[in-house]
């Protein structure tokens, strides 16, 4: 009886433990927020700073709420165009980290190729890619597929390449094809690393769009800001940021959510 109240004890301490560190995990940030948000209330409204130069808070939520249906507008292109880009780099990415991997012919032919052009200031590419693909769509979602490529393949191939020697070994010994290991050890080894690659793509896709729409575009959030940046408009500027953020931080919560379901369907992976 006291073993069995002992161990309920220790279950309803564990479950408070991790309630209090997922209020402080989620409580900090947004303490730490609101806190910013109030001095740059009070500090604009004490300072007298004008609001073309840097609006309260207070006004962007207004220009937000006032303008909101604007800003759904123009956010569509943006999100469409960098899911899209996403969607093609990672599939890209994972392709070619797999390839590189399976073979030192195209790893020696093409990874010293691959690693050249990450070092390459991609935006200073970007005027090429209107040359290419003309104004359209085209031209975004092309050049933030290249954005959000690079990510994808250097963090695929560093998890591919990292399985343990032991693993592999015993895989040679029972015979396993060169697919089964790969589908039964290097990928499962590898989810962590790719998804890895993935969050940092998420934001690098929808750079690629915004640098895009800087460039060539009549619609989307990056028009919207240049737009308003020539009317003075700094409340809406900072009001089409705002959607930006939200939607990378849904952006980046799914593909979150989305490795923690795959690394649970594929179990032992390492976390």
């Amino acid at each position: 009886m006291a073993t069995a109240a002992a161990t309920l004890s220790s279950a309803q301490l564990a479950r408070r433990r991790e309630t209090i560190s997922t209020l402080r995990r989620l409580g900090l940030p947004i303490a730490f927020a609101a806190a910013v948000l109030l001095f740059w209330e009070l500090g604009t409204r004490w300072a007298q700073i004008p609001e073309v130069l840097l609006p309260p808070p207070s006004a962007v939520l207004d220009r937000l709420i006032n303008a909101f249906p604007l800003l759904m507008k123009h956010a569509w292109p943006t999100i469409w165009q960098s899911l899209a880009g996403f969607t093609i780099a990672t599939v890209m990415g994972i392709t070619l980290a797999s390839a590189l991997s399976a073979s030192k012919l195209i790893r020696e032919t093409l990874y010293p190729n691959v690693v050249f052009f990450q070092l390459i200031p991609k935006i200073a590419l970007a005027p090429l890619f209107v040359v290419w693909f003309g104004l359209g769509p085209e031209a975004r979602l092309s050049f933030s597929v290249f954005v959000s490529f690079f990510p994808v393949v250097i963090a695929t191939l560093a998890g591919l390449d990292n399985v343990e020697r032991d693993l592999l070994r015993l895989c040679r010994a029972l015979d396993a094809s060169s697919w089964q290991t790969f589908v039964s050890v290097r990928l499962p080894h590898a989810v962590p690393y790719i998804f890895s690659g993935m969050k940092i793509a998420s934001t690098f896709a929808i750079i690629g769009v915004i640098v895009g729409e800087f460039i060539t575009s009549r619609m989307g959030l990056g028009y919207l800001i240049l737009f308003a940046s020539a009317q003075a408009e700094t409340a809406l500027i900072l009001a089409a940021i705002c959607v930006l953020c939200v939607f990378g931080l849904c952006f980046y919560g799914l593909v979150a959510i989305a490795e923690k379901w795959t690394i649970r369907v594929f179990g032992d992976a390492p976390r």
